[in-house]
């Protein structure tokens, strides 16, 4: 058989497609860009008019596609979400329902990001796959676009695997291929992808970005997270000449380092000329500029993220926020007063691998504040986990400098931070030690 007429002979309807899930299946979804949307509506009216229960959904990070759909409030006794990074989708119902815990309804599993390929493959009886990927080629193979992530393996782990053909998701290099012989059931789509868009930055990541900025020279290999502050690091990059990139995740800012010829991928000892990455998250530019181009190599998390793959560059440059940071350095950067905010993703990944790297940096930034002003986040002791512990982590920013805490002894490190801190709660913080 040709790939067409293999292609035609598993193409189906959402509802079709979903008559494979019963009640105690254990179900993966892809994350962020990668959940399909038409999949996820017909599961969650299958749950609802065949009258499923104890379906466990597994998955990271989630958007409001999958928050419509599968993880709405009135499924939650039916459908139990097994969440490994939370977003505000899970937040909300969380918050909704604090009856039940500190987890609300949300079955919280703590899990690095690199480790999420194996946990899914060799802990978890994954019974079905859904997820989207891009447009069949002559020769048969869809991409995994830009979620490669765990779903690459979660694909070829479960006992079924039904993808949703999206021409908005970008036909991503790397390896990221499969093979129509491997879909047991093709559903076709076409919509506009999730569209995130970071905001502006305020004052003090302003400033933050500039100290960060200033750490960051020609030829360094760069892992930039989420949110404002990373965006405004990359716009204050663009002068700089051979920047590398292997990232967990690819955001518009970084593609932008590319489009100005600041990011030429040419000093990297790994996969040189390609910008490295697991997962995508931007707008329609951004995903069409990513879309069929071999500068841009997705590979799955397991291996982007493995500290010993992200060491064989030198100078890699690792910027990441945390939510809380105590008096000897170690980060909670997933819990918020008391409660589950995110997850561990790849900080600590990223935190050792820039380490190790020769020349290479890893960088802790948050500002000095929360709610206002009213709270420091320079704390005596975490009120959550460690993310990154203390013998981890380098070099701390806020809007009041920056501090190399490496050979520091822990009365140093507690002078250092506290000088990093809003100057309201410095005096607090140095009695605390008395």
């Amino acid at each position: 058989m040709t790939p067409k007429s293999i292609y035609r002979a598993k193409l189906t309807t959402p509802d079709k497609a979903m008559e494979c899930v019963s009640s105690g299946m254990n179900l993966v979804m892809g994350m962020a860009v990668a959940e399909p949307p038409a999949l996820l509506g017909a599961l969650g009216r299958k749950v609802v008019g065949a009258g499923l229960s104890d379906l466990r959904l597994w998955y990271f990070h989630s958007l409001d596609v999958a928050g419509t759909t599968v993880l709405r409030r009135d499924l939650l006794d039916r459908v139990r979400p097994h969440c490994m990074f939370l977003s505000s989708i899970e937040r909300a119902l969380i918050k909704d329902d604090p009856s039940l815990g500190p987890y609300g309804a949300i079955e919280f599993v703590p899990v690095a990001f690199s480790g999420s390929p194996q946990l899914l493959s060799q802990r978890v009886d994954l019974d079905v796959c859904l997820t989207t990927v891009s447009p069949m080629d002559r020769h048969g193979y869809f991409t995994f676009g830009v979620s490669n992530d765990y779903t690459s393996t979660a694909a070829r782990s479960a006992r079924r695997l039904i993808v949703e053909v999206n021409p908005a998701m970008p036909r991503v290099f790397g390896d990221s291929l499969l093979h129509v012989s491997e879909v047991d059931a093709i559903v076709e789509h076409s919509v506009p992808l999730p569209e995130i868009f970071s905001g502006s930055p305020n004052t003090e990541e302003q400033s933050i970005a500039r100290m960060i900025a200033d750490m960051i020279d020609d030829g360094s290999c760069l892992q930039m997270g989420i949110g404002t502050l990373p965006g405004a690091v990359c716009n204050l990059l663009k002068d700089r000449k051979d920047l590398g990139i292997h990232t967990e995740l690819l955001t518009p800012a970084l593609a932008q380092l590319i489009q100005c010829g600041a990011a030429t991928n040419k000093a990297k000892t790994t996969y040189p000329l390609r910008s490295v990455f697991t997962f995508a998250m931007g707008d329609a530019p951004f995903y069409d500029l990513i879309d069929d181009n071999p500068a841009f190599h997705s590979l799955p998390v397991n291996i982007v993220n493995n500290p010993l793959h992200i060491s064989k560059n030198d100078n890699v440059v690792s910027v990441n926020g945390t939510l809380q940071i105590d008096l000897g350095g170690a980060c909670n950067s997933e819990s918020l007063l008391g409660r589950q905010y995110s997850g561990s993703g790849g900080q600590l990944d990223f935190v050792r691998g820039a380490a190790a790297s020769k020349g290479g940096k890893s960088i802790i930034a948050c500002q000095s504040t929360a709610r206002g002003g009213t709270v420091s986040r320079i704390v005596p002791e975490l009120d959550g986990p460690v993310t990154t512990p203390r013998n981890d982590t380098q070099i701390v920013v806020t809007e009041f400098g920056w501090s190399d805490l490496k050979g520091k002894s822990m009365a140093q490190r507690a002078d250092a931070l506290i000088g990093l801190a809003h100057p309201k709660f410095r005096d607090e913080l140095a009695n605390g030690l008395r």
